[in-house]
């Protein structure tokens, strides 16, 4: 199947996905922040450079895209019907390195904790915060 798009507009429309400071991240930020949490923004310190750095709690937070991560619980995530094969490689190659960058952290001896888009709207906001201050705290 072709591509709806010219090569133009779909290299457009890709130059503007973010890869930092999402709207998923910004409404985390800000309710952990309102909550009374302090944290530092894409650690370069870290590996995958973490979206949130908790460091008094040696806990880092990835706000992960339903579609970029491959979230398949949630309805949101579909392969492509355009371009397959680099839409196979590009997702794959994500997730592998997504395990990587946690292990990798996880060895450090950092807790991890992945928080997807979707668990990020308006009806479910509350729940994940309070699921990730349980998380916070378990030693």
């Amino acid at each position: 199947m072709a591509d709806n798009h010219t090569t133009e507009i779909r290299k457009l429309n890709m130059s503007h996905i973010r890869s930092t400071n999402t709207k998923p991240e910004e409404i985390l930020r800000h309710e952990l922040f309102r909550r009374g949490y302090r944290y530092r923004k894409n650690d370069k310190r870290l590996p995958g450079k973490p979206d949130i750095v908790l460091p008094k709690y040696r806990t880092v937070v990835f706000v992960n895209g339903c579609f970029w991560h491959m979230h398949t619980e949630c309805g949101k995530f579909h392969w492509p019907s355009t371009n397959v094969e680099y839409w196979k490689k590009k997702i794959s190659n994500n997730v592998v390195r997504d395990e990587y960058v946690q292990r990798t952290i996880t060895e450090k001896g950092w807790k991890v904790i992945v928080v997807w888009e979707c668990q990020l709207k308006k009806k479910n906001i509350q729940d994940t915060v309070n699921e990730i201050e349980k998380q916070i705290h378990v030693k």
